[in-house]
């Protein structure tokens, strides 16, 4: 036989309502956000991905490996007020700028490929603070270890042929490091569009062999002799050439330079137009 339980009885809902005048705080700190922020989330990931040891590792590899062997093989008659001592770096340079394109796409288009770059816009909605804060942090290091690698070859070449001339290098230093860094800050933008490793890649890659390799070709004819001449003038080897101070032709490779800042400023700002538009 059950024993009878007592009858239930409703208890009032509590009034949950705040007193006249009294405010919510929540214990949590709540800090404004700011560029400053995602700079550093940036820095953090470019910092402790393997990609960028690796593809800076071989860009110095090429760049001062290739100039130290470049380097001992040539004479003090070799230099003079119009040839630097970082010619030997351009060598390097040459295939050391596929690391950098390399990089710079990466720095964007993996985060499309693992899915987290849907973790970084809802850490930061502001999505143009995020594309600003990878172009910068990018821009910052690719600069610093270009101008590292030309300068350490200036350096060493200068040590084996220091008597043999007053030598200005110093220009080539920055403005060397200025043109590989603005490839890879291209790459960069040409990533956020294509969000696609292997797609902007080629694209990138395209970009600076089809122009070394074509006019070749185009010089042939007469009518095309001229887009050849431009193109031959214009491409990435040549433009490295001339600032280097390899071609007889004046300027130091500014036309080049100044040519190359106009079609990133184009990218970036395409890349942001289309980060704005689209969904992850």
């Amino acid at each position: 036989m059950s024993t009878p339980q007592p009858p239930v009885t409703q208890q009032p809902a509590p009034n949950w309502q705040a007193a006249p005048g009294a405010s919510y705080t929540s214990p949590i700190p709540v800090v404004r956000t700011h560029l400053g922020h995602a700079i550093a989330s940036e820095w953090t990931k470019i910092k402790s991905v393997r990609s960028t040891v690796w593809t800076l590792g071989i860009f110095l590899l090429l760049v001062v490996g290739i100039g130290f062997l470049v380097a001992t093989q040539t004479s003090d008659s070799d230099f003079g007020n119009d040839v630097p001592f970082t010619v030997p770096a351009f060598f390097g340079l040459v295939l050391g700028q596929i690391c950098l394109i390399t990089l710079g796409v990466l720095v964007v288009s993996s985060e499309y490929g693992t899915g987290m770059i849907r973790t970084t816009f809802t850490a930061s909605p502001q999505r143009h603070r995020v594309l600003t804060a990878k172009l910068l942090i990018f821009f910052a290091v690719a600069f610093v270890v270009s101008a590292f690698a030309i300068g350490l070859v200036g350096l060493f070449t200068q040590s084996l042929h220091g008597d043999a001339t007053d030598n200005d290098w110093i220009g080539t230093v920055f403005k060397g490091a200025l043109y590989v860094s603005l490839l890879g800050v291209l790459a960069l933008a040409v990533g956020s569009m294509l969000r696609h490793s292997a797609g902007a890649i080629t694209a990138m890659l395209g970009l600076v062999l089809v122009p070394a390799i074509l006019p070749a070709f185009l010089m042939i004819s007469d009518s095309m002799r001229k887009i050849g001449e431009k193109m031959l003038d214009y491409n990435a080897p040549n433009s490295l050439a001339k600032i280097f101070g390899l071609d007889d032709e004046n300027g130091g490779g500014n036309a080049q330079l100044g040519l190359l800042v106009g079609v990133t400023a184009a990218a970036i700002a395409g890349a942001f137009v289309l980060l704005e538009r689209r969904d992850v």
